[in-house]
């Protein structure tokens, strides 16, 4: 089959390599009809996440059953199903907590309590690394997923895979982001980063009620599209972002945002001293908008962390933290908590996903794919790959 392949740092290839095989009772093969490239995968395509051997990417993905394990029950051939993004088993301490993406039994080779840099990681995700669970992912013609009986959703007929195709990560985790808000009306909202993720939690927080909804980004064309897409407000970032923080500030009568989203992680656009920063004090990226968060909410708000951090960091504002009496949220968002409340939104016409795609490539030209995503080049926002071009 044809997959794409990274082999390192800025090095991904469509490649020809064995079919996926059922390997437990619970396992299904899926046939890819459609699958994107995240945000979260360039941190991969960058080497800022490492993975030293060659693997499928991809954890976005919609799919028809193939093949099924002789223990699933909940899908059969010609299905067509949408598979959130984390590998979850559905009966550990933490999946009957709702807490998915700590669960326990996906990724023997690297769980832990700690929550370290290269060990003690939480659960599997398709296609991330060797560090969660070293699943191959779904940029590929088919896919295996274990936990059949769990993860994956049906699809229902009269929605395209471009509808429902951001169901498997960017939607749910942006609406975690809001979730984690705990908006009870009226609030004002504001969302650091107008990619993919960002837009979701823009549409998101128009869902759970807010007043306001305002995203923030470097570049005029993100903020356009967020703009297009969610009917927010924008602030483009300047310098040291320190416009950005005023102008929150100056529609909430001084006080600063109910709840500031981080939908960017530690690699956003940065400055040579911010990069020699980094350098002196051994870090990879820069937790700049985790801190313009931590300034523009307001005393006892609320700060949601959806944006990638793999590492500690220096500097780490916790006075700020301790004094504004901030409530602080992240990790991986809990996909298969949603998925059905936000399927529903989708099949209700209460929420468009598929307007976010701002290119439809083969699978074949996916090189070119990570590179203008990463780049941002031609106006990129969104990329969905065909597995069978």
């Amino acid at each position: 089959m044809k997959a794409a392949v990274i082999h390192g740092p800025g090095a991904i290839t469509c490649d020809n390599v064995d079919d996926p095989i059922l390997v437990n009772e619970d396992d299904v093969i899926l046939k890819v009809t459609a699958t994107a490239i995240c945000g979260s995968d360039l941190h991969i395509y960058s080497g800022g996440i490492p993975q030293p051997r060659p693997m499928i990417l991809g954890h976005e993905f919609m799919a028809i059953v193939e093949e099924t394990g002789k223990g699933v029950t909940k899908l059969k051939k010609g299905d067509r199903a949408v598979v959130p993004f984390p590998v979850a088993c559905g009966h550990c301490f933490f999946c009957t907590n709702g807490s998915h993406g700590n669960y326990e039994n996906s990724n023997p080779g690297h769980y832990g309590p700690e929550g370290g840099i290269l060990t003690e990681k939480g659960g599997a995700l398709f296609g991330y690394t060797d560090l969660y669970g070293g699943i191959d992912g779904g940029q590929a013609q088919y896919v295996r997923v274990p936990y059949a009986n769990y993860g994956p959703r049906i699809v229902p007929g009269t929605l395209t895979d471009e509808q429902v195709l951001f169901l498997t990560d960017i939607f749910p985790t942006g609406y975690t982001g809001i979730d984690w808000g705990n908006l009870a009306g009226g609030e004002t909202v504001a969302i650091f980063g107008s990619g993919p993720v960002g837009i979701m939690a823009a549409k998101s927080a128009w869902l759970k009620g807010a007043g306001r909804v305002v995203v923030v980004d470097t570049l005029p064309y993100r903020l356009e599209k967020a703009k297009q897409a969610s009917g927010c407000e924008t602030i483009l970032w300047e310098e040291n972002g320190k416009n950005v923080i005023e102008q929150i500030r100056s529609v909430t009568d001084g006080r600063g945002a109910d709840l500031c989203v981080d939908a960017v992680g530690f690699e956003p656009d940065r400055t040579f001293l911010d990069r020699a920063k980094a350098v002196i004090n051994m870090e990879k990226g820069s937790p700049k908008v985790l801190e313009a968060c931590m300034s523009a909410v307001r005393r006892a708000g609320i700060v949601s962390v959806l944006g990638v951090y793999p590492m500690h960091y220096d500097n780490f504002p916790v006075g700020q933290f301790f004094d504004k009496g901030i409530t602080l949220r992240g990790g991986q968002a809990p996909a298969q908590k949603y998925i059905d409340e936000l399927l529903n939104y989708v099949v209700e016409g209460k929420v468009k996903l598929d307007d976010v795609i701002s290119h439809r490539l083969p699978l074949t030209e996916i090189s070119h794919a990570y590179s203008i995503f990463k780049k941002k080049e031609d106006n990129c926002v969104k990329v969905v790959l065909d597995p069978w071009k």
